[in-house]
């Protein structure tokens, strides 16, 4: 008779690692097994289960000054763990853990300041790059509001005239079968904005276990911050591999 034990436990045992590391790493989206991703580290499993730890990719540094540092945030890191590596500096953008790309930190309070007005009213560019379930052939755009609450914590959005304004433009970049790489550009910054408007459009991202589709074979939310335009600076942090690759069928 089979023998069960906690997840993080058969892991820990598995990789030779504390149960508290165990745990982090299935928090963090990290670990698979049977060719899915382990969301409840608690859950009960065979005590000769088989993991695969995915390796977290570090932070790259895109571009800094005296005034401005551009980094390349992993996914399954969240902004505040981001923000930990560089405490000196200030957070201007915020990005879901299981998205990547450009994230803007200020140097001194007054580009801060300035930068945080570029923002708040609009002027920033904000470039994405999606792969949704369903075809996208020509430009969407999406002009709907959104409201976010949270629950224990957790933040949830959702379309809603009594939320805050919202836009999103979609442009098709590539159709494979019933599945399209996107384009999308904000004029906003809502919380869970793109993944939001492109469920609500019926065009749901990849990965996404809470607002899209999830897919057995990925492990993460395929969205990826590409490009941020601010000022006179422009930065851009290159798809990851799985943009690229990634077997629409």
């Amino acid at each position: 008779m089979a023998e069960y034990d906690k997840a993080y436990k058969v892991l820990a045992k598995q990789e030779g690692i504390s149960n508290s590391k165990a745990k982090e790493l299935i928090d963090k989206g990290l670990v698979r097994a049977m060719g899915r991703k382990v969301v409840i580290a608690r859950a009960d499993v065979p005590t000769d289960m088989k993991f695969s730890v995915k390796e977290l990719a570090p932070v790259k540094v895109i571009f800094q000054d005296d005034d401005i540092l551009a980094l390349d945030k992993p996914c399954f890191m969240t902004s505040d763990e981001v923000a930990r590596k560089f405490p000196e500096f200030i957070m201007l953008n915020r990005l879901d853990k299981e998205t990547s790309g450009v994230m803007l930190f200020a140097k001194n309070e007054e580009f801060q300041k300035k930068a945080i007005k570029e923002f708040k009213t609009n002027n920033v560019y904000k470039e994405y790059v999606a792969i949704v379930d369903g075809k996208v052939i020509e430009e969407i755009e999406i002009d709907k509001p959104i409201l976010t609450t949270k629950d224990r914590g957790q933040a949830k959005s959702k379309v809603d005239k009594k939320g805050k304004p919202a836009k999103s433009t979609v442009y098709p970049m590539l159709v494979e079968g019933n599945k399209s790489k996107v384009k999308v550009v904000i004029d906003t910054g809502r919380t869970h904005q793109i993944r939001v408007h492109l469920n609500y459009a019926g065009l749901p991202i990849i990965g996404d276990a809470i607002y899209g589709k999830p897919a057995a074979n990925i492990n993460r939310v395929l969205l990826h911050s590409k490009r941020t335009k601010i000022f006179d600076y422009d930065f851009e942090a290159q798809e990851p591999r799985e943009f690229k690759v990634y077997d629409f069928n």
